[in-house]
């Protein structure tokens, strides 16, 4: 994986695009594939200042001795790994978290239901406002992120949008937001059945079922899990680094994390989609 240290330049708010990897290209690409939460969607934004304080307050239970602080950093950073994957992963290593401590674990099922319902205290006037139309879509999307689709559309690639959140939710927000047209490969989210999805297997079924190849699939992702399936088969991706809500700035601890896997590309928004686009494809029509 690329050095990180050696990309630790300091990054202007107003620069909307780094170049990770000169000489990266997508100008082959054929289909896109995208994550949701915090690439698109807006709607789950702070979704982490609810799973981490809510892990870090039952493992504080336990009384283990350690810090609040040493326990976040430890909750942080396996939740950061599995960004991504469907919830129920981040569950369950949870549940091995409070089993090492000595505690007895509830079924990680039971985790994520607490998780969201409190994510749905935070969520709730978003997902109702939209429902009723109260606010127009683009509050609750990553700024540009329209256009850039439209973009890619007009290009001819066939796009996928592919989420760790629950399918029956995600593929309601999607609608709310007027986004699932763009996907004409199809809207995915986490199933009951975990193991029958994720990221990794839509990929492999996108080679295994067409005649695409893995150097002609483009990712847009906030997480390590899709950067890092879309370059293990040799696809290009945008790394998208957002401080959120506002997504005016980069995240510098998501941009190092995404280079880390693979991201060839750093946006901290879709304002500059043209350049991105022509970074991407070449400047030619």
């Amino acid at each position: 994986m690329n050095d990180v240290n050696a990309t630790k330049t300091a990054i202007d708010p107003m620069n909307l695009l780094e170049c990770v990897r000169p000489g990266a290209s997508a100008a082959a690409a054929r289909v896109a594939l995208f994550d949701f939460d915090g690439t698109i969607s807006l709607i789950r934004s702070g979704w982490v200042n609810v799973m981490v304080p809510m892990m870090v307050e039952l493992l504080l239970e336990l009384k283990t001795g350690e810090s609040e602080t040493h326990l976040s950093s430890v909750v942080e950073e396996f939740v950061w790994r599995l960004t991504g994957k469907e919830t129920i992963y981040q569950m369950m290593e949870f549940a091995d978290q409070v089993t090492t401590r000595g505690g007895k674990a509830l079924d990680p099922l039971e985790y994520k239901k607490m998780y969201l319902d409190r994510l749905w205290v935070l969520i709730r006037h978003r997902v109702e406002d939209l429902r009723a139309g109260r606010v127009d879509p683009e509050t609750y999307m990553v700024p540009g992120a329209r256009a850039l689709l439209e973009s890619l559309q007009q290009r001819g690639l066939k796009m996928y949008l592919a989420s760790g959140t629950d399918e029956i939710f995600m593929k309601e927000e999607a609608g709310l937001l007027n986004v699932s047209g763009y996907f004409d490969g199809g809207v995915y989210g986490a199933l009951e059945d975990y193991k029958s999805f994720s990221k990794k297997i839509l990929i492999q079924r996108i080679i295994a079922r067409t005649d695409v190849k893995g150097h002609e699939i483009v990712g847009f992702g906030d997480g390590y899990v899709e950067i890092e399936e879309v370059k293990l088969v040799g696809g290009v991706t945008v790394g998208v680094a957002t401080t959120e809500p506002a997504c005016r700035e980069i995240d510098s601890w998501k941009r190092q994390r995404l280079i880390s896997v693979g991201a060839d590309f750093i946006v901290p928004n879709y304002l500059g989609h043209g350049e991105l686009i022509g970074a991407l494809f070449g400047h030619q029509t």
